[in-house]
């Protein structure tokens, strides 16, 4: 898990046992499952999510193989309950509540955090730093899926904090979101290129059509 991209793992919420089953049959190569509240809903989630003998997920998806290279439809379905991965996020009051016996259901891989809802479901939201009560209840979380033998995973907004969980022992971390880091590229990369002279020359562009202006093409 450590370093893996899982952008090819689809979120659904539960239960939604239709999208879920959907989702894999269409080849995802895991599921991220929000808003689990008990050990039971992580149970009924394993029973949609994994074939027999675990789970009672029907096998016939004539798509599924594709997605993960030139293998047949019986070598996916020997592979396919350790290979996927199943993701649950503990982001709820309940959900932390149960957590441990979450943890220890057979079948779930990842105890995925989303710090800012965890923090307004137990009444203490992220209004600047994480506050002590939350930081508790992450430490709760990455403790008991330890302790069940399973993954933790995290949300983070900057490399800086990926690097602090990631030392604290989460094996999944995000390490920037997209809305921030396109437009902080972006506008990075324009303020280098301006440049004291290009500046100049955006402001002589300015309001002109492509290709009318002094500086533009001819």
């Amino acid at each position: 898990m450590d370093g893996e991209a899982y952008n090819d793992k689809q979120c659904k919420p539960w239960p939604d046992t239709e999208r879920s089953i959907g989702a894999l049959d269409s080849g995802a190569h895991g599921i991220v499952v929000p808003l689990l509240y008990t050990a039971d809903d992580a149970k009924k989630l394993v029973q949609t999510a994994k074939f027999p003998p675990v789970g009672q997920r029907g096998y016939g998806s004539p798509f599924t193989m594709h997605c993960f290279g030139d293998i047949t439809g019986a070598e996916y379905l020997q592979q396919a309950n350790e290979g996927l991965v199943t993701i649950v996020q503990i982001e709820t009051k309940e959900a932390l509540e149960n957590v441990e016996e979450i943890a220890k259901v057979p079948g779930i891989d990842v105890l995925l955090i989303g710090p800012y809802d965890l923090g307004n479901n137990i009444g203490h939201p992220i209004l600047g730093e994480v506050p002590q009560p939350l930081r508790d209840a992450i430490a709760k979380i990455r403790t008991a899926a330890k302790a069940a033998g399973k993954k933790a995973g995290i949300y983070s907004i900057s490399g800086e904090q990926a690097k602090m969980y990631a030392d604290e022992g989460f094996q999944m971390v995000s390490v920037v979101a997209d809305v921030v880091a396109v437009p902080t590229f972006f506008s990075r990369a324009l303020t280098a290129a301006k440049g004291p002279e290009g500046s100049k020359v955006v402001e002589n562009l300015k309001g002109l059509p492509y290709g009318t202006g002094s500086s533009g093409p001819k």
